[in-house]
């Protein structure tokens, strides 16, 4: 499938009733507009067309329930405002994620990695509204009170976790599939918990936002694996974060740059 027929495929489904479409070939971006509300959201293709490679049309699913849990999240923001609306969680993002809203306020962030950013989201049920500035007003809060309800609400995300072993490497999946797995790379406690139990050199990876891996590599073939796993799923994630993985060691994560013939590299050591 191309990029043309995925959007005749989400008009088809959404209708031009209700919703506006514009499609920037140039950039492979649907943009889609509420003709209600007045709002509008910008959907990457290139993401949605590589998880219709292995999804076929579950992947349209996702998607079109997507678009409209957040147009329904938009309207009854709009006509409820936020009072109410579940607690406030922390979303990790690539740092090449906008740092403001379609509207033009800013996000309230948090600095994480050289490769991550972290952003805020009041829980709506089936989606999440990213907090910008303009919001702070309308929930009288600060924005230091929203980082330190979401250091607070991420513990709370339940931790169950699948495993799997390769090559004598471990390798520990979480994919609840509530918009939070890769949030739960903030879960200092968390970590600290599976650090103990890890025999080799601890890895944790969240290639995108609906999984995080946490690796148990023993040996140098783990590296490959790893690699080969975390760019698997950033290329078929519908919010890919990043393809690299870091390691844990005494609560801090360092990126690592796994080379040919399984050599690693370390932040910038070794070049």
């Amino acid at each position: 499938m191309e990029s043309p027929q995925l959007v005749a495929q989400i008009k088809e489904r959404l209708g031009e009733a209700t919703y506006s479409f514009t499609f920037d070939e140039k950039h492979d971006k649907l943009r889609l507009d509420h003709k209600v509300i007045g709002k509008g959201m910008d959907i990457s293709l290139a993401g949605i067309l590589a998880k219709y490679e292995t999804k076929k049309e579950q992947a349209i699913d996702e998607i079109i329930y997507t678009i409209k849990q957040t147009f329904l999240a938009m309207e009854r923001e709009q006509k409820e405002g936020f009072e109410g609306l579940a607690a406030v969680c922390p979303i990790i993002r690539s740092t090449s994620f906008p740092l403001t809203s379609n509207e033009g306020h800013a996000f309230i962030t948090t600095d994480h990695t050289a490769e991550t950013r972290i952003y805020y989201a009041l829980d709506l049920g089936a989606t999440y509204r990213l907090i910008d500035e303009s919001m702070l007003p309308k929930l009288a809060i600060t924005g230091e009170q929203i980082r330190e309800a979401a250091r607070f609400s991420v513990k709370k995300l339940p931790t169950t976790f699948k495993r799997d072993e390769v090559s004598g490497n471990v390798y520990y999946f979480l994919n609840h599939n509530d918009g939070y797995d890769a949030s739960r790379i903030l879960n200092d406690s968390f970590l600290n918990e599976m650090a103990l139990q890890i025999e080799g050199e601890m890895t944790v990876s969240v290639p995108h936002q609906d999984v995080l891996i946490i690796g148990d590599i023993r040996n140098e073939v783990g590296y490959d694996v790893l690699a080969q796993m975390t760019m698997h799923f950033f290329t078929v994630g519908a919010v890919p974060i990043t393809s690299l993985s870091f390691v844990y060691e005494n609560g801090h994560l360092e990126p690592i740059f796994i080379l040919a013939k399984n050599k690693v590299k370390k932040g910038q050591e070794d070049s």
